[in-house]
Formats: C-alpha cells, sequence, structure tokens
C-alpha cells in the first residue's frame, strides 16, 4: 500500500465499495423500471457495458492506493471478484451468470490498470496531500 495517511480509512472504503457492487449485482433490477420487457431489452444491450465501467472504476480505485508493483495482484483479485459475482448470481433465480460477464470484467480491469500506469494511479495521495495542504493554508501554517 501506498504511505497514506488514512489507510485504515481508504481500506473500510474499499470494503464499503465491493460490498455495494455485490449487492448491486445481486439485487433484482426491475423494480425501476416500469416496463420489464423494455428493461430487460435495453439490459440485454448494456450489460457487458456495465460490467466494464464497474471494473475499470474498480481497478482506478484500488490503483489509487498501491504501488505499481501490486497492480497485477489488484488485476488478480478484483477478477476473482467478478467470479465471485458470477458464481452468487447462479445462486438466485433472477439473475443469470454469464461467462462474457467475466470477459467483459477482464477488459475493464485491463484498461482501468492501463489508465492507471498512464498517470491516474496513486491518485488517493495525491487527495490526501492536497487536503493536507489546504487544512494547513486555512490554519495559517
Amino acid at each position: 500500500m501506498l504511505p497514506l495517511r488514512f489507510a485504515a480509512r481508504w481500506r473500510v472504503a474499499s470494503i464499503i465499495l465491493l460490498v455495494l457492487v455485490l449487492i448491486g449485482t445481486l439485487m433484482p433490477a426491475v423494480w425501476f423500471w416500469p416496463d420489464r420487457r423494455g428493461f430487460v431489452d435495453w439490459f440485454v444491450n448494456v450489460d457487458k457495458w456495465l460490467h466494464g465501467i464497474t471494473f475499470v472504476l474498480l481497478a482506478v480505485w484500488f490503483a489509487g492506493q498501491y504501488r505499481r508493483k501490486s497492480y497485477w495482484r489488484i488485476g488478480i483479485g478484483l477478477l476473482f471478484f467478478g467470479v465471485l459475482i458470477e458464481a452468487c448470481q447462479r445462486l438466485v433465480t433472477y439473475r443469470s451468470a454469464d461467462w462474457l460477464d467475466i470477459a467483459a470484467d477482464a477488459a475493464g480491469i485491463a484498461v482501468g490498470l492501463a489508465v492507471a500506469m498512464a498517470g491516474l494511479g496513486g491518485w488517493s495521495l495525491w487527495v490526501e496531500n492536497r487536503l493536507a495542504r489546504n487544512k494547513a493554508e486555512a490554519s495559517g501554517d
């Protein structure tokens, strides 16, 4: 992990984020859509994109807290998380598991880690330093 002042808080936020993603993938998705058939048609068309975008964001999130040499671990961990999601979706009757979802997850992870390697990695250290600078300026130091 990067030398973060609030490492424990980042870890808690990371766990909460993963739990929210897992809950979101297991919730019945039709409760907010008045036309169920229209929703199913829409969802089938964008499901893989939603998987990919979610895993891009997760990869960038974790790359913000860990050193570049740990990116491969982030990739493997998130891929296992994607497999866990699909395994859990097999257990509920209103969702279906799909190997192409895991492929979309893997593509999202690759894109997210590439973005991190291009310069966005370590963003949480930047955020902490910026907050500390703002706090110092506000207190007159």
